[in-house]
């Protein structure tokens, strides 16, 4: 009698042990499942791109003067400056709009190194006037009508580098939220699609990356419009 109590303790045990057994397996399969689904994702880009004026001019008027005394020299810079003053502020550029830098003077015979060769004007200098304002059209207007002060004798240089003229956009940060939903939104709409050809449904973000913001002139005839640029980085889960 013993024995038969046994026996079918043993057997209890074994169908208990075996349907533990078969439980387990099958959560430890959805669980694999569950994860090998979850592991499937999509990376997509989205990009918000946009124009606006800029809201800054730098502008740099350099000009030359040349006598072969000193206190001339000085005297004409101050002539010019005045003359370049006046014409700013006559043309609707204000006064604390325009600044002046110290004069570089350069003595040509201290130049000569031993050379035969005599210059017309001992002394040259150079000196820059700077116009930073916020009123973009104006200055604009301005730069159009400068030859007007070449008529009446003003030297202006050429240089490329130190003459060229700036524009800023310094409202980045308030439309910053707005391009990156927008990026947002059109990397969603990417994934959407590739969801879509994929016969797979589109899950929650996984990983997501905002890209470096960009300002760049819009083309080189109009540099006083810039080009503001994101591309935002998103992974999405994927499942079927």
């Amino acid at each position: 009698m013993q024995q038969r109590q046994d026996r079918i303790g043993f057997a209890v045990l074994g169908v208990c042990i075996l349907l533990g057994l078969t439980l387990l397996g099958y959560l430890l399969g959805h669980a694999a499942l569950t994860y090998k689904q979850l592991d499937r994702s999509v990376t997509v880009k989205g990009l918000s791109e946009r124009e606006y004026p800029a809201d800054i001019v730098i502008w740099p008027i350099q000009y030359n003067v040349a006598s072969n005394d000193l206190t001339e020299l000085y005297q004409m810079l101050d002539g010019q400056t005045s003359q370049i003053r006046s014409y700013l502020r006559g043309n609707g550029i204000d006064v604390d709009e325009i600044s002046v830098s110290t004069p570089a003077i350069t003595d040509k015979s201290a130049q000569q190194y031993g050379s035969d060769v005599q210059a017309q004007y001992r002394y040259t200098a150079m000196q820059t006037v700077t116009v930073y304002s916020t009123h973009i059209d104006t200055v604009r207007n301005v730069m159009g009508s400068l030859s007007e002060l070449g008529k009446q004798g003003i030297v202006f240089t050429g240089d490329a580098y130190q003459t060229q003229t700036e524009y800023l956009f310094t409202r980045l940060n308030a439309i910053k939220p707005e391009m990156i939903e927008e990026a947002t939104r059109n990397a969603r709409e990417v994934a959407q699609k590739f969801a879509s050809d994929s016969d797979s449904t589109l899950g929650k973000i996984r990983k997501a990356t905002q890209g470096q913001f960009s300002i760049s002139a819009r083309d080189k005839n109009n540099p006083h419009i810039k080009k503001i640029r994101v591309v935002s980085t998103v992974e999405y889960y994927l499942s079927d």
